[in-house]
């Protein structure tokens, strides 16, 4: 008994020992060094230094055991932990385009032709909602879409590990709950959301919700985090501070300033009580960043020289905790991250969204069930449910639910919607004497229904006021290239100034023209690229002179006439942006045909074709836009619909706006411009540029021909803004002169 009892003691044993020596052989300790833990603090564009002090590290042989990390300094010691070393974080984040990162705009091109007519018409910067009865604006400036796909790519090789203990490297983040002002250590779940809900910097990137809390940047509450590294068991700390210092008086000069400095205080007050716990066994390295800010991404090849520079300066310090070369490749092969497995999809599903009803878009996916996960058509589905427009936030990510790997999008509604406004402004003058001004709203919808019913609205005050609204309902309940049919009803009612000149471009008489127009549409999406509709169109309109210097009896100018017609109108936009394109192209072509009916009942048949082709290509800062317009109306002698005119800035520059009219048009214009360096806030920057034009109208489309055309030129200094384009220009035409123009909107 005794005995059986000892070769089972004995076995045990020996079995307890086996084990220990294989975790041993796998995780290599060397008992003899400190525990080291990296400290990388927070400080936006400056943590790019981070990467520079990473690569000192790794060129001396200095290990890492575990890394704490707020804001940048998460996202930075995130991605190293996860398995990336210093050479790969340098090449990915250096060659990023961060304007695009930090894009709040979806690329353009992307859009359904709906968004693409509301930002060709409105600037989508001003945006501001109603929920609940009350107006909201978006909670950041910036969104974050592009960051979280970005570490969504990065962190997919460690995606099924839930503790960051169990990382290549233990790794802790650093947030601030919102509702309580707390400290949020996050030390477990998904990496890529802990790494972005660190850096959620107030009035710049929305807050995340995380486990229930809304979490915000961590550099509120603790931005160099040592505390955090010696509860996680180390004994000596290597701390990298990159945090901005609170700026002087000349800081103070706009509400941006104030709120960085606001901002900048707080964190400051927490690295000194951080710093003041640093021992005499550790540490502290600090870039001399100079007046580089927390914004200078496109700088990212300073801020990595700059970091190695300050690891250089610490090196007699630093490499006190230096090993071998064996110690070192032992460390690295214990650390080397795991590889991308591409597993097969059971299952797309959509979640998260409260009022949309994404799934209607789940058979344009081009992730497919049954299909092996692919990481670009991944980030193109999440692109494309960002562009409609109902999203704050879009994600995705690989889940192992019960069914098996799934490919989870999460889409989080915007707090500001479903009802959206646009404010946009038209403000005119050749500094001559012809002004005008309007004021535009917007009002959009969406989601009246679950199928996706939208109710758009514009209301025009001013110079040329008017009022818009469209009702449009989706037939199909699963979009698809082939199903994809709508309804559209909408209607408009609006009055504007019609201005008649002699051949000198001295005017004659004033009109105005009030109309009111209803329609039926039914029309087809074709994507991304544009949409084609057929349907039925009824307007009344009346003309009324409002001054003459013409001898003409007032009864005789007066005119009442209304007009059915069958409408045929298809659109092809991919353009990249709606003002100042620098690549893409836009076609439309508009037909119509029926029956104009006047005042004394008498009728007569009318058709109506007009095309309009951009076409933009850029070479670096340099861009050429060319344009073309055609229309060709055949009606009644008395008609007294249109005008179509031409005239006006970049319409033939130099022309009165107007000036030109008849029912058959023809005009042409290459567009030169040059985007400056300096980019203004709340602007995408300045163009500087020129045009050569060409065009004229006809009383018959027979007597068309190109030696007939007028000729004119302009040069210009330009910006879109978030009201609109601004222009300043100067436009000359060899028979009507030259005109100096001040311009918000489209011309």
């Amino acid at each position: 008994m005794h005995a059986n009892r000892l070769l089972r003691i004995i076995s045990v044993s020996i079995l307890l020992l086996g084990t220990a020596a294989q975790a041993q052989d796998a995780v290599p300790q060397d008992k003899t060094r400190p525990r080291i833990g990296l400290v990388l603090s927070g400080g936006g564009a400056r943590g790019l230094a981070h990467v520079g002090v990473l690569k000192v590290l790794e060129r001396e042989r200095i290990p890492v055991d575990l890394i704490t990390g707020t804001s940048m300094g998460a996202i930075i010691g995130g991605l190293y932990a996860s398995g990336m070393n210093a050479e790969q974080l340098e090449r990915e984040l250096i060659q990023l385009s961060w304007g695009d990162v930090f894009a709040s705009r979806v690329d353009r091109q992307n859009l359904s032709q709906r968004r693409k007519e509301e930002d060709f018409e409105f600037s989508a910067v001003l945006e501001f909602g109603m929920r609940d009865g009350e107006f909201r604006a978006p909670q950041g400036t910036l969104s974050s879409r592009g960051l979280e796909t970005l570490l969504r790519r990065f962190t997919l090789p460690v995606r099924k590990i839930r503790s960051f203990d169990a990382l290549p490297t233990p790794f802790r983040a650093v947030s601030t709950d919102l509702e309580t002002g707390e400290q949020q250590v996050i030390g477990e779940g998904d990496l890529a959301l802990a790494m972005r809900s660190s850096m959620s910097v107030p009035g710049v990137f929305a807050p995340l919700e995380w486990e229930g809390r809304i979490l915000g940047d961590g550099g509120l509450v603790n931005n160099l985090p040592l505390d955090i590294a010696r509860g996680m068991g180390a004994q000596r700390l290597i701390a990298v501070n990159v945090g901005t210092p609170i700026g002087g008086r000349e800081s103070l000069g706009s509400l941006l300033g104030v709120t960085a400095q606001m901002i900048n205080i707080l964190t400051e007050q927490n690295v000194k009580r951080s710093l003041a716990t640093l021992s005499d066994g550790d540490v502290l390295i600090k870039p001399q960043l100079g007046k580089l800010s927390s914004s200078d991404f496109e700088r990212g090849v300073d801020f990595v020289k700059l970091g190695e520079q300050a690891a250089e300066a610490a090196l007699p310090q630093l490499r006190a905790y230096a090993v071998d070369e064996a110690g070192y490749q032992r460390w690295r092969e214990a650390r080397k991250g795991s590889q991308l497995d591409k597993p097969v999809l059971v299952e797309v599903r959509m979640e998260g969204s409260d009022i949309a009803q994404p799934q209607r878009f789940a058979e344009q996916l081009e992730s497919k069930p049954g299909e092996r996960f692919d990481l670009a058509k991944a980030e193109r589905d999440t692109r494309f449910l960002a562009s409609s427009g109902d999203f704050e936030r879009v994600d995705y990510h690989v889940a192992q639910r019960e069914v098996g790997d799934t490919l989870v999008f999460s889409m989080e509604d915007k707090s500001w919607g479903p009802n959206y406004f646009r404010v946009g402004l038209d403000l005119s003058t050749d500094l001559s004497g012809d002004s005008s001004f309007n004021l535009r709203i917007s009002h959009n919808r969406h989601w009246l229904t679950p199928g996706g019913t939208e109710w758009r609205n514009q209301l025009t005050l001013g110079q040329t006021p008017r009022i818009y609204s469209e009702l449009y309902h989706p037939l199909g309940v699963k979009l698809g290239t082939s199903r994809d049919w709508f309804v559209s009803g909408w209607g408009k009612v609006e009055r504007r100034q019609l201005n008649l000149y002699d051949d000198a471009g001295n005017g004659r008489a004033r009109f105005l023209r009030t109309g009111a127009t209803l329609g039926v549409d039914l029309g087809q999406p074709w994507g991304k690229w544009g949409e084609v509709r057929l349907g039925v169109v009824h307007e009344t309109w009346r003309l009324r002179p409002s001054l003459l210097t013409i001898d003409l009896p007032l009864d005789e100018l007066k005119r009442d006439a209304s007009e059915t017609a069958l409408r045929l109108k298809a659109v092809v936009d991919q353009l990249d942006f709606a003002n100042f394109p620098q690549r893409g192209y836009r076609y439309t072509l508009e037909a119509l045909y029926g029956r104009q009916v006047n005042k004394e009942h008498t009728s007569g048949s009318f058709a109506r074709l007009e095309l309009q082709a951009t076409g933009v290509q850029s070479w670096g800062r340099h861009t050429l836009n060319l344009h073309l317009r055609g229309l060709v109306a055949r009606e009644p002698e008395d008609s007294i619909q249109g005008p179509y005119s031409l005239g006006g800035f970049q319409q033939l520059s130099g022309y009165k706006q107007g000036q030109l009219i008849g029912p058959a048009l023809l005009f042409g214009r290459a567009s030169y411009y040059m985007r400056l360096k300096d980019t203004p806030v709340l602007t995408r920057g300045f163009f500087v540029g020129g045009s050569l034009e060409a065009g004229n109208t006809w009383e018959n489309h027979r007597q068309m021909s190109l030696k007939g055309l007028r000729w004119a030129s302009s040069l210009f200094l330009g910006t879109d803004t978030t009201v609109g384009p601004l222009y300043v220009g100067l436009g000359y035409a060899p028979k009507a002169g030259s005109a100096i123009y001040l311009f918000i909107g489209r011309p």
